[in-house]
């Protein structure tokens, strides 16, 4: 069937809002993401229900949600599927547009690489000049960057001129963890932690005792302490951070620098069968990918 400009943007502004809040979508709220009128949201709303492509649910927390015709009209997979693919704007995730496609308008050229991102959402929300991320893409885990410089609100698409692009590395953090692991005892000194770190040339190690991981201690830790009035002599269990962050050692490592970025850690600890086996840190990240 043969949809309006219009119509084609309530109906990707409708599937977008829907899979973002998992209910039915008020017209108000499309009508203020796409910035329509609210009664011409309305009006297309039933011209599109006479179509069969959204469904209309009563009542106080009513609205619309699309149909399965909704999905096939657009060649969008009902699925989730495509929805995996975030882009941000200015280190800020954008809600409401998710990225469907990839397309690279020039590769070969020695100085440009342009790419044509096509959007399930609006392109209206996206402005000349913005620099976005987009990524990273579920099976190559490729993260690009780059700079909005023009759009097409026909398509939902965003053209950019790419600055960076980056295939994160895939393999389990298994393989780039630093072991065997060195450890402290919460009993031990401040003075012991330094000795240790100075001897094996690390920043930070895990408190064990009886085989049972109760914290983390790091350089950090003891330069404030002794900033602080604290010795030496000050037992390590007054110091460590208690709350420590784990994953397993099968998790990949591009999940791992996700996790450092909003959790603002330097180091967690890897784990097999609730046993620590290794560390890693930012420095064995930047060793093994120094672009991030």
């Amino acid at each position: 069937m043969d949809l309006s400009l219009i119509q084609k943007d309530i109906l990707i502004t409708l599937i977008t809002l829907y899979h973002r809040e998992s209910h039915s979508i008020k017209g108000e709220d499309i009508a203020d993401m796409i910035q329509r009128n609210p009664g011409t949201v309305r009006n297309q709303m039933q011209a599109l229900k006479a179509i069969g492509l959204v469904d209309g649910v009563p009542g106080p927390k009513g609205g619309y949600t699309p149909t399965s015709l909704a999905y096939n009209e657009l060649n969008l997979n009902a699925t989730g599927g495509d929805y995996d693919v975030r882009i941000s704007r200015d280190g800020k995730e954008v809600k409401g547009a998710h990225v469907q496609e990839i397309d690279f308008t020039t590769l070969c050229h020695p100085d440009v690489c342009h790419a044509m991102i096509k959007l399930v959402g609006s392109a209206k929300i996206f402005e000349i000049g913005d620099q976005i991320t987009i990524g990273p893409t579920p099976v190559n885990k490729l993260l690009i960057r780059g700079e909005v410089f023009g759009k097409d609100e026909t398509k939902q698409a965003l053209l950019i001129a790419t600055s960076e692009m980056i295939s994160l590395p895939k393999k389990p953090i298994k393989h780039y963890m630093s072991s065997p692991l060195f450890v402290l005892k919460s009993t031990e000194t401040l003075k012991d932690a330094i000795a240790l770190f100075n001897q094996h040339h690390i920043h930070g190690a895990p408190v064990i005792d009886n085989e049972k991981m109760g914290g983390i201690i790091t350089m950090s830790d003891i330069t404030k302490a002794l900033y602080n009035g604290l010795t030496l002599r000050t037992k390590i269990s007054a110091v460590m951070t208690t709350d420590v962050v784990e994953a397993p050692s099968d998790t990949r490592l591009f999940e791992v620098i996700r996790r450092f970025k909003e959790r603002e850690i330097g180091r967690l600890i890897v784990v097999e069968d609730g046993k620590p086996v290794g560390i890693i840190t930012q420095t064995d990240i930047i060793r093994v990918f120094p672009s991030l």
